[in-house]
């Protein structure tokens, strides 16, 4: 038997125009150009293809060479969560960095240089910047993704960062609608639902998306949250209410509506992600985003979806018509904008990136030259929305000088006090708050070595220099581990790759 999208064409191509799946390696597969050249809307790129700059630069040009302007979207966040420096650490310090210095031409400097990065490459959408307020300190997910707790300091920063990557010609997205910084659940596994009432949400989360709106953002992406008042039992990603109700009715938006990955558990656990494609697109949305994990068959049996599903008449065709007319529009606002000049360079961002880490950084105590330094990095577990990407000293320190203790394997203080004799003790840190056993190796350790410099490179809520019993005498506050926030640290604490470190004369 036939596929619907082989008994009609038209309509498989109708619903191509909603789709931007991803597919596996670093070279672009056949299906894929196929898919491009017969309509596919785009494609979005991630991690896994991506092997460093050239190899990226020539795999989105086959891209594009394939169809007029195709979307060509990344999450790259810049911060913690990057694809396009996931083997080395992204050069720009995260929001949480940005929000710290609270200074929106450097939020604006820092998204440009990271758009232009962008636009060189051939990319046209970032699925950024994060603009939810991250009032819940035990968040799993957003975090350091977040400019911070407070409503007012997200909104202009989100403005700012949206202005910055515009100007690059890049896309913004921006993301989670309604806000996802209230939660204690990662929408990854299971819905995430957001504290308070409606009214609450109104008032501390929505303000952001509506400085972005304002500011000219072409998208925006609804999360997999439950909001009581508006959502019912639905995710917002999946509910007409929030989508056309809200955000396209009150708020006045008139860009794209993304979805967030359709695999992630809080939607395709209950639906699958073909059915939770359809519901997506009745509620409002116009492009169809999956993780980086699926393949071609999932982008056919999501699009075949929306196929049949306009054959039994669930879904209009007019809903899929009117999504493929606003993607139009911004793969149009696309060719305008690289017709408006030739491509930036690209490449030339490291220095505002470091400039905004070392202007991050938080300093309780005073410094004192390290001699020899034993490096204990306590190891958090990653999410999926960072992966695994290079962080800490570790590069800044002599060879053997490294020791990692997991958060989930216990404590090994003592096996670390007894190789520190007669050397200085460094210890970073990610996200102490949420993890006992950081705070516990941390506490042992000042027990014995007062000494011992602490590096956080999470968001500081915890503060070792408050401990009543043994506080830690220098208490240092990246606000992301980036390799900008890495390399500011390191040059902060005075450390050489020969093990040692040297100060600088500090007024």
């Amino acid at each position: 038997m036939s596929t619907p999208s082989v008994a009609d064409p038209a309509l498989a191509r109708l619903a191509d125009a909603l789709l931007i799946p991803p597919f596996p390696g670093s070279p672009a597969p056949s299906w894929v150009l196929t898919a491009l050249a017969d309509g596919l809307a785009g494609v979005t790129v991630y991690g896994p293809n991506i092997v460093g700059p050239e190899q990226l630069r020539e795999l989105i040009s086959d891209l594009r060479a394939a169809a007029a302007e195709p979307v060509i979207a990344i999450d790259e966040e810049g911060g913690d969560v990057t694809r396009i420096a996931h083997l080395t650490g992204s050069p720009y310090p995260g929001n949480a960095a940005l929000g710290a210095v609270d200074d929106v031409a450097l939020t604006e400097a820092v998204y440009l240089a990271l758009g232009t990065d962008l636009a060189s490459l051939g990319v046209n959408l970032n699925l950024a910047p994060s603009v939810d307020v991250n009032t819940a300190a035990d968040n799993p997910v957003i975090g350091t993704r977040s400019f911070g707790a407070d409503t007012a300091l997200v909104a202009r920063h989100a403005a700012a960062a949206v202005t910055g990557l515009q100007a690059a010609g890049v896309a913004a997205c921006a993301k989670h609608f309604p806000g996802h910084g209230s939660t204690s659940k990662d929408s990854h596994d299971v819905i995430a639902t957001v504290e308070g009432t409606f009214a609450d949400v109104t008032r501390r989360d929505l303000p952001p998306f509506i400085a972005a709106i304002e500011a000219g953002v072409r998208a925006v992406m609804p999360g997999h949250l439950r909001v009581k008042g508006l959502t019912g039992d639905l995710p917002a990603s999946l509910s007409a209410a929030a989508q056309t109700g809200l955000l396209r009715g009150e708020l006045g938006f008139r860009g794209v509506i993304v979805s967030d990955a359709l695999e992630m558990q809080a939607v395709a656990g209950p639906y699958g992600i073909a059915e939770a494609a359809v519901l997506a697109v009745a509620a409002g949305t116009d492009l169809l985003c999956f993780g980086r994990d699926q393949d071609e068959q999932t982008y056919t049996s999501v699009r075949d979806a929306l196929v049949a599903a306009v054959v039994a008449g669930r879904l209009p065709a007019s809903r899929l018509e009117e999504s493929a007319e606003r993607v139009a529009e911004l793969r149009a606002w696309a060719t305008a904008a690289r017709a408006g000049g030739p491509l930036p360079a690209g490449g030339n961002g490291a220095e505002v990136g470091l400039l905004a880490a070392r202007r991050a950084i938080s300093v309780s105590g005073r410094p004192q030259a390290l001699a020899d330094p034993l490096l204990v990095e306590i190891v958090p577990p990653s999410n999926i929305a960072v992966g695994t990407v290079p962080w800490g000293l570790g590069s800044y320190v002599s060879d053997g000088s490294v020791r990692r203790i997991s958060t989930a394997d216990g404590t090994d203080a003592e096996a670390v006090l007894a190789a520190a004799g007669g050397r200085s003790l460094l210890v970073v840190v990610r996200d102490a708050h949420r993890f006992p056993v950081a705070r516990q190796v941390v506490r042992r350790l000042l027990s014995v070595r007062p000494d011992t410099v602490i590096v956080e490179m999470g968001l500081p809520v915890w503060h070792p220099v408050d401990l009543v019993d043994n506080p830690a005498q220098v208490y240092i506050a990246t606000y992301g581990a980036t390799s900008a926030s890495s390399r500011a640290a390191a040059q902060l604490l005075g450390l050489r790759h020969d093990g040692n470190s040297v100060l600088p004369d500090r007024p």
